[in-house]
């Protein structure tokens, strides 16, 4: 450790204590990366974990002071590498701000810090009759703060949204220890710019996020839930239009394709039709009659489109275990191998076309790709299998990767519809937003942490 390294690790322990500041490299090393296995990742020189926001003002102030980069990271359930360490920088955890600071039910709002846990959340305001729609499939272990930062979505985005959709205000630190509050507690505000949007997605680039006030929604009703199996992928694709263009707004709408079935199936051993081509779950959450009818028009699209299989139940039990299909398509495909899996946005118009040009790129890179996703927004989750140990098969799994990408950019989609660039995507996220979006991109940056020092490489690279 070097003198200067040794300055500001002692400035950090005298801020937050012993038990807040980790060097132990043995220690520090699993707080290295994120569920991106793949992505590179440094050494991190410090750990550190702040319990409120003025520690983190005092590590932020230090990290200004000696020109020391900061990662801010969460539970690390991320899956584009955006809160992988960096050699000789500070990681700063917040996952002991874990507090839910207010829950206001005639307000329909919740304070938290960052390090709750989502499903925590989902807890906390469901006992009093509320309800925190943001599910993503690690939600019972992810953090609001890693949710934030990569405006995180799930399985009920189709009629819920996505994570911005429920933040009024933040309180966030800035790269010189500042702290900055956003937005508002009111249903309506427009008072200046819009800044609490701005962090969201924005992957601890330009601040760190140490409280969050969130709207809330009443808690839904009983859900009715249906199956569906397809002999095609374009019968999938109907149903995913006409959903849309007859206005039904499912609470859950989801698919897997043929690969992900067999994987699940090896797994569950639950009697699904390995023949079928996909897979379709949807909810309605609309209560009583109203869900009963929703799903039954969606189940009359099914049959329209020429469903092998259509079953649909309002028993909340059965509809979990139907859901599992769904839930359990990664694990299921982990057992086949590493797994590298892409996060790409289409036009729903166009979730046909992209299943079969996966199927394609699986073929021509000779790899197993099986595609989950929220076919209810076009969020598709591709997901590459592996031997990581075959130098072939990795090199063929990073081409298939850029292939998907490329394949949904040319769809008129995004290359990231909820995990976020991180250092996985960098290299792609200027042939999406192009040069002039660049340039503001930087602009921003340079005008909030003109040192460079929150989460460097991560989204996009500075000037020079």
């Amino acid at each position: 450790m070097t003198t200067v390294t040794t300055a500001w690790v002692a400035e950090l322990v005298d801020a937050l204590g012993t038990g807040g500041v980790l060097v132990d490299p043995d220690v520090t090393a699993s707080y290295a990366r994120d569920e991106a296995m793949l992505a590179g990742a440094g050494t991190p020189a410090a750990v550190v974990l702040p319990r409120s926001t003025t520690d983190v003002v005092a590590v932020m102030k230090v990290a200004h002071r000696h020109g020391v980069p900061v990662v801010p990271r969460g539970a690390g359930s991320g899956l584009a590498g955006g809160s992988n360490a960096l050699d000789g920088a500070i990681t700063l955890v917040t996952t002991r701000m874990d507090a839910v600071l207010e829950v206001s039910p005639a307000d329909r709002l919740a304070v938290v810090q960052p390090g709750v846990v989502n499903k925590q959340l989902r807890d906390a305001v469901a006992a009093h009759g509320l309800f925190y729609p943001p599910d993503p499939s690690s939600y019972d272990w992810c953090t609001i703060g890693g949710n934030l930062s990569t405006n995180s979505g799930g399985l009920c985005c189709v009629k819920y949204g996505v994570t911005t959709d429920y933040v009024l205000g933040l309180e966030v630190v800035l790269a010189d220890g500042r702290v900055l509050r956003t937005g508002r507690r009111t249903v309506k505000g427009v008072a200046g710019y819009d800044l609490a949007r701005l962090f969201v997605g924005s992957e601890g680039t330009l601040g760190v996020i140490t409280e969050a006030t969130l709207a809330l929604r009443p808690a839904p009703q009983r859900p009715v839930t249906l199956v569906a199996t397809f002999g095609t992928t374009a019968q999938t694709g109907q149903v995913a239009e006409r959903v849309v263009t007859t206005g039904l707004v499912p609470s859950l709408l989801e698919v897997i394709d043929n690969t992900c079935i067999c994987a699940v199936d090896d797994l569950l051993h639950a009697d699904l039709d390995r023949s079928a081509s996909a897979l379709l779950v949807a909810q309605s959450d609309a209560g009583g009659a109203a869900a009963l009818a929703e799903i039954e028009a969606l189940a009359a699209l099914c049959r329209e489109a020429g469903a092998d299989l259509v079953h649909t139940t309002d028993d909340p039990a059965e509809g979990d275990l139907l859901l599992a299909a769904r839930r359990m398509a990664i694990p299921a495909l982990a057992q086949l191998g590493a797994t590298l899996l892409d996060d790409v946005a289409v036009p729903r118009s166009a979730i046909a076309r992209f299943l079969d040009g996966c199927d394609a790129i699986a073929a021509r890179r000779e790899l197993t790709i099986g595609v989950l996703g929220h076919v209810g927004d076009g969020n598709m989750h591709p997901t590459i299998c592996f031997d990581p140990a075959d130098p072939g098969q990795r090199e063929r799994a990073f081409a298939a990767f850029d292939d998907i990408l490329e394949l949904g950019l040319s769809l008129g989609g995004t290359i990231t519809g909820e995990h976020g660039v991180g250092s996985l995507k960098v290299d792609w996220l200027e042939r999406e937003i192009g040069p002039v979006s660049l340039d503001v991109h930087r602009s921003i940056k340079d005008a909030l942490d003109p040192a460079g020092l929150l989460n460097p490489g991560k989204v996009f690279r500075r000037r020079g």
